[in-house]
């Protein structure tokens, strides 16, 4: 509902100039990077975001060998230097938390095919932001075509 998300985050993939402009209009601050099928010009391949009281970092997950591999996440979290890191590529939607950071993938909102598993089930994930909180809204499509909501609250650790 435009008006009514602060950021959209988006792990890329968005192929066209019309589908960027579409998350444009859901909010100001919208934060891409590159995914393997993108052509659109200037997309970074990673990108940092300070949003309340967390440090987000962005990166499709093409990037990362093997693909969805934790260990490889985590040395990616470390070099970005950020509390949670959003990545895709698998289109398998999961959240995570190790040594105090959080991994999440939010999956493939169409539903894309993936070379990982046999069935790519569609999902998104809506982040709320209260200071050391956030609470994830994990959205799934059902096999009864109704959408799943799944809730889940990360907490920053104490510095």
């Amino acid at each position: 509902m435009p008006g009514r998300i602060n950021h959209v985050l988006c792990t890329g993939n968005l192929c066209t100039e019309e589908q960027l402009e579409f998350l444009r209009s859901l909010s100001s601050n919208v934060h891409v990077v590159k995914g393997d099928f993108d052509e659109i010009s200037g997309l970074p391949e990673t990108k940092t975001v300070d949003i309340g009281d967390f440090k987000i970092g962005l990166c499709h997950g093409h990037q990362i060998v093997p693909w969805g591999d934790s260990e490889s996440l985590a040395a990616l979290q470390r070099q970005l230097g950020v509390d949670i890191l959003v990545t895709g590529h698998t289109h398998q939607n999961a959240l995570r938390e190790a040594n105090g950071s959080w991994f999440i993938n939010p999956g493939s909102v169409t539903g894309a095919y993936s070379s990982l598993a046999s069935k790519s089930t569609p999902s998104f994930i809506l982040m709320a932001m209260n200071g050391p909180k956030v609470i994830n809204y994990v959205y799934e499509l059902g096999a009864d075509g109704k959408a799943k909501v799944h809730k889940t609250e990360l907490l920053k650790k104490s510095e």
